[in-house]
């Protein structure tokens, strides 16, 4: 990565000096003004930011208007940013494209639906069967991850920056059983990524759609079945009134990684001091995005279920049956693609190295620790 990407330590400072107010998806840390000084030499710079969710969604639109706010913070007002929901300058599965043409400076995104154009950029967002967030950003962070996504996002003329994590998601909405894999055959289910490739092996027909037209598709029958994140959002859907059946874990996204990706030819025109004021603005989102939701999934859950959602784990028998065909997938796509296969090698390395770790220390605490919680014998 090249120097200009790397945060520098002041604004490291300056955001230690950023406390939370309150607890709402909408709260913006406010300003320490010991740890921030004005520059008299300072740019103003505007940009636009497409996004690709609803503003109804608080938790995830939130996190982009809490990045906005940020480094307006950081930078004194002299770098504002404007977000946009889905829809307002570019439909949601097509910000990238929006900032690749230089419709808008930036966009607030997941890789996943942009395979198309090069499948190595599964890896920002997560892989089935891969990281949970907390081994995603050691694996983005630590493990050399986001200096080659970035290497890949170069290729077509952007950079992308961390910013928000959805954790481990739930696996989607039915109004039918799915007990084996053969229950799967057939059933129209919106769902992007690798995700959606491996669902296609086990006879899904899987749809892309964005996230303001999946309620509607599946109350009129367009699709049978749809995924979205976790209790909280689905819950602002309405997808708990469409649907009977509630199944998890999402094996297709262990965690999801949402970018903020900025167009190269932008990026390059920023002072550096606005480049660490970005990317600091971004990493605190990308934490609080995930604490946001850890906390409110478990309140939405409860409720859903307590109206009448009939909550089901996929049997073992089709994860197992997905495990084995994602790992196929893997290995074709390795083939095609020379970026996937460079990345994929290091991945794997990494995964099973910390799977290993977390094999012992988390597994270890929560095999007891949740057992307890639950009334069960460990």
């Amino acid at each position: 990565m090249k120097r200009r990407h790397l945060v520098n330590p002041a604004t490291i400072a300056a955001m230690t000096g950023l406390t939370i107010t309150a607890c709402g998806p909408r709260q913006i840390p406010a300003q320490n003004p010991t740890t921030l000084t004005p520059e008299s030499d300072s740019v103003p710079f505007r940009w636009r930011m497409a996004t690709s969710w609803p503003k109804s969604l608080d938790i995830i639109f939130g996190a982009a208007e809490m990045f906005c706010r940020l480094l307006s913070t950081l930078t004194h007002g002299q770098f504002l940013i404007t977000p946009y929901e889905s829809g307002e300058l570019a439909n949601g599965l097509e910000v990238l494209d929006a900032v690749r043409t230089g419709t808008v400076e930036c966009g607030h995104t997941s890789s996943h639906y942009y395979l198309s154009l090069q499948p190595a950029l599964a890896f920002a967002a997560s892989m089935p069967f891969g990281l949970n967030a907390q081994q995603q950003n050691a694996w983005l962070f630590q493990g050399g991850g986001l200096q080659a996504i970035q290497a890949v996002y170069a290729e077509l003329g952007l950079i992308n920056f961390p910013a928000g994590n959805t954790g481990t998601q739930m696996g989607g909405w039915f109004n039918q059983e799915i007990r084996t894999p053969a229950d799967l055959a057939g059933i129209r289910m919106r769902i992007p990524g690798l995700g959606g490739m491996v669902m296609a092996r086990m006879g899904v027909e899987a749809i892309n759609l964005p996230v303001d037209a999946i309620v509607n598709a599946l109350i009129s029958a367009q699709v049978d079945a749809v995924e979205w994140l976790g209790p909280y959002d689905d819950e602002k859907l309405g997808l708990d009134q469409a649907a009977t059946y509630y199944y998890y874990p999402g094996w297709w996204s262990p965690c999801e990684t949402i970018d903020l990706i900025v167009r190269l030819e932008d990026w390059t025109k920023l002072p550096s001091r606005y480049q660490a004021a970005f990317q600091s603005a971004a990493a605190y989102v990308n934490q609080y995005m995930l604490g946001n939701y850890n906390a409110n999934n478990a309140q939405a859950l409860q409720r859903i279920v307590s109206r009448g959602t009939q909550l089901k784990a996929y049997s073992p028998d089709i994860l197992q049956t997905a495990q084995v065909l994602a790992a196929e997938l893997n290995a074709e796509m390795a083939q095609d693609s020379t970026a996937f296969q460079q990345i994929y090698q290091s991945w794997q390395a990494f995964r099973q190295q910390v799977y290993q770790w977390h094999g012992i220390n988390e597994t270890g605490f929560a095999s007891f620790a949740f057992a307890e919680l639950s009334g069960q014998t460990p």
